[in-house]
């Protein structure tokens, strides 16, 4: 059985990383904000994410956080301001 989490991933990296690992993000999630996707990814998926994130970052500087969510059910998204990113298909 195959199951879709929705992730909110966070990405703190230096600088002569960024470009890197947004542009692997954006194979697999939406692109939100600075630093910021979110989306629906297989369990499969996010664990080929999680292996070829950690082959860009270095873990001594970098960061990267995922918030998994078994559901959407029970959560809401609110901008104030400028939205950044949208809703894309994925490249």
């Amino acid at each position: 059985m195959v199951f879709d989490v929705f992730v909110i991933l966070v990405y703190d990296v230096n600088q002569k990383r960024v470009s890197k690992v947004l542009k692997k993000c954006r194979q697999y999630l939406h692109w939100v904000q600075n630093s910021v996707l979110e989306g629906e990814i297989s369990e499969a998926n996010l664990k080929k994410l999680k292996m070829e994130l950690e082959r860009i970052i270095r873990k001594d500087e970098d960061s990267v956080i995922f918030y998994n969510l078994r559901t959407t059910k029970y959560s809401s998204r609110e901008i104030i301001g400028l939205e950044k990113g949208g809703q894309e298909n994925i490249i």
